[in-house]
């Protein structure tokens, strides 16, 4: 069991770990945000996906599910808003290879569902500070767009806490 969380730790740290000094603001440039945002997002997606695979919870597959679907549409918003504004996405294939390859260490079962919610709880926390971060930007349709998907985002929160609370039981 210790070696699921160490190992789901260690893939939220490589998929969510690009934090640097645009985190230490109150505010993210439109174009961080964008690279950031899309790279959470096919976090979200990926891990989602291996969740519906390895999960054993029927709840851990409907939450899955619904990240993948929520997370989809709005990952092609963004790319939508940022080919607009001639912003880059993240589309890094090999950062998501690695991942894959760590979270496919994890074990099967209870065991993965429990690390799963865990990291959902955290991802999203993590997402709803950086789009708090781009709620305040400069770029008011960057701005727009975040503040009408942080809703979205408290709600997958509070989805998370209640299956880490299930997969505990």
């Amino acid at each position: 069991m210790k070696r699921t969380g160490v190992l789901i730790s260690a893939t939220a740290a490589l998929l969510f770990g690009f934090a640097g000094l645009a985190q230490a603001a109150d505010k993210v440039s439109a174009n961080d945000f964008a690279e950031e945002a899309s790279a959470k997002g096919i976090a979200e997606i990926e891990t989602s996906k291996l969740a519906l695979e390895k999960g054993s919870h029927a709840e851990v597959k409907k939450f899955a599910q619904t990240m993948i679907d929520d997370h989809t549409r709005a990952n092609d918003e963004l790319k939508a808003l940022a080919k607009q504004k001639n912003l880059e996405v993240s589309t890094d294939a090999e950062l998501m290879s690695k991942a894959k390859a760590m979270i496919l260490q994890v074990r099967d079962g209870e065991n993965f569902d429990k690390a799963y919610a865990n990291n959902q709880v955290v991802a999203h926390e993590q997402a709803i500070e950086l789009y708090q971060k781009a709620a305040a930007a400069d770029d008011t349709e960057v701005s727009a767009w975040a503040k009408k998907t942080l809703p979205k985002l408290e709600h997958h929160l509070q989805m998370a806490k209640e299956l880490q609370s299930k997969t505990r039981q």
